[in-house]
């Protein structure tokens, strides 16, 4: 797990700048690679200095550290995604395909349902395909729990992903009337590439992006020709109920788009309360943190621009 979220966290870093050209939805603000990169970072650093454990701790571990620092949408997906798949693995000692197939369904599954609005066509479409993917591979082999049996899984999940990138250029109007696939979609897939590459010790597909609409080197940077976006990114986390969480995420949804939500952690404190990670796009930071302050007290709070030609971070706006 130390070896494939650090080697997510470099490919990432080599192809944020690909990713921010095509990032044009769910609002071209072309961050969603710089976005990656620095959630998969904060997941990855929160694993180098831990003392070893079974592999859903670990997972758990990096989850939450990438939830409490997760960038933009794209990331806060990612750290639920990683999240999730670290729940069907607790006490595992190993990795096999079975557990696999069963975390990435958890995850796909978590990963929809923190959305308020999910959206085929999108990271969900390539996460959902991936975890049909390894299932349909995992459900071949009979329980299978060898080293074998995980690399054909993880090499069915990758294979599955990649067709599902390639669909989402047609799933959504805005990427089909810019001839791109979809920028968190294609993060998503590199990233599963980087787990069969540490597990079958070989090196990421060459071909595994050819062909990708919109992501050759010489293809033109779509998002900084989109219109100018306005509003900003509210992020932080808040101790809620689950009653008080359904609350908040309803009057969220009246007031901006993009709302993500999702529990850090499955524990609750003395008070039943649960610390929930809040995503959402709004025209201006005030109307997100009234509505989240008359509930609860924010913290790890994170305001930023929408607008790709932003020169600085909105925290002043606070």
């Amino acid at each position: 797990m130390r070896r494939w979220l650090a080697k997510a966290e470099q490919t990432l870093a080599n192809h944020s700048d690909r990713l921010n050209a095509i990032n044009i939805f769910p609002v071209a603000d072309a961050d969603t690679g710089t976005n990656l990169y620095l959630t998969v970072r904060s997941a990855s650093q929160a694993l180098r200095d831990m003392e070893p454990c079974d592999v859903g701790a670990t997972l758990a571990a990096a989850g939450r550290a990438a939830m409490e620092q997760a960038r933009g949408n794209s990331g806060t997906l990612f750290s639920v995604f990683l999240a999730a798949m670290a729940e069907p693995m607790a006490g595992q000692q190993r990795l096999n395909g079975p557990l696999l197939a069963a975390a990435l369904h958890r995850a796909q599954l978590r990963s929809w349902s923190a959305l308020s609005e999910p959206t085929p066509g999108t990271i969900l479409s390539v996460l959902e395909a991936a975890a049909r993917g390894a299932s349909n591979v995992e459900a071949s082999l009979n329980g299978d729990d060898s080293n074998h049996a995980l690399a054909l899984t993880l090499d069915g999940a990758v294979r599955a992903a990649r067709e599902a990138v390639v669909l989402t250029e047609s799933q959504l109007g805005v990427l089909a009337d810019a001839h791109v696939v979809d920028a968190g979609g294609v993060g998503l897939l590199l990233i599963l590439d980087c787990l069969r590459s540490v597990v079958v010790g070989e090196p990421l597909q060459e071909d595994l992006l050819d062909g990708l609409a919109g992501y050759k080197v010489q293809d033109p940077n779509i998002a900084l020709t989109m219109p100018e976006q306005t509003g900003v990114e509210v992020m932080c986390t808040v101790t809620l109920s689950p009653l008080a969480a359904a609350g908040l995420r309803m009057q969220l949804d009246e007031l901006g788009d993009s709302v993500i939500m999702s529990a850090v952690s499955e524990q609750a404190d003395d008070t039943g309360a649960y610390p929930w990670r809040l995503h959402i796009h709004v025209p201006s930071p005030a109307i997100a943190l009234d509505a989240i302050r008359a509930v609860g007290d924010p913290s790890n709070v994170s305001i930023s621009q929408l607008s790709p030609n932003a020169t600085e971070d909105a925290h002043d706006l606070l």
